[in-house]
């Protein structure tokens, strides 16, 4: 097969027939999700502050879900895993009991979740009294 090039005998071509649009494109790209998961990406954050908005904020990580555990998250795969286990309730991860004393001062930091989990948008914010709050209730998830 000889290949012609330039604008006027690719124009020819196509005229003539040599060559159709459908033959030099592509099969169409895949929908987002449609792979057969829904989207699980994220944005974590921890902060200093009361509140998301104002609060000074210290880290940040990246999180993806829909294969396991990807993302700048230092353990994706077991914060997935995780949130996986309380079907995305991330009050389930931070407000998690526990038997462990702190200082009772406050010393505010907020962790901040946005993005999509499992194809449903997600905007969740949790202020902790202080540091060792967040210690006893970030889990996995907030571990960063």
């Amino acid at each position: 097969m000889r290949y012609i090039t330039g604008g006027i005998a690719l124009g020819a071509a196509l005229a003539l027939g040599g060559l159709s649009a459908s033959a030099a494109a592509g099969p169409a790209p895949e929908p987002a999700g449609a792979r057969g998961y829904a989207p699980s990406e994220l944005v974590l954050t921890i902060g200093y502050g009361e509140k998301a908005e104002t609060a000074s904020v210290q880290r940040a990580v990246t999180l993806g879900c829909s294969s396991g555990g990807v993302g700048s998250h230092p353990d994706a795969e077991a914060a997935c895993a995780q949130l996986r286990s309380v079907g995305g309730a991330f009050d389930k991860v931070t407000k998690k009991p526990s038997d462990r004393p702190c200082t009772k001062e406050w010393n505010p930091v907020v962790v901040t979740a946005e993005g999509v989990w499992e194809g449903r948008r997600v905007s969740y914010e949790h202020t902790f009294a202080n540091p060792c709050a967040l210690n006893l209730g970030k889990g996995k998830v907030f571990a960063f």
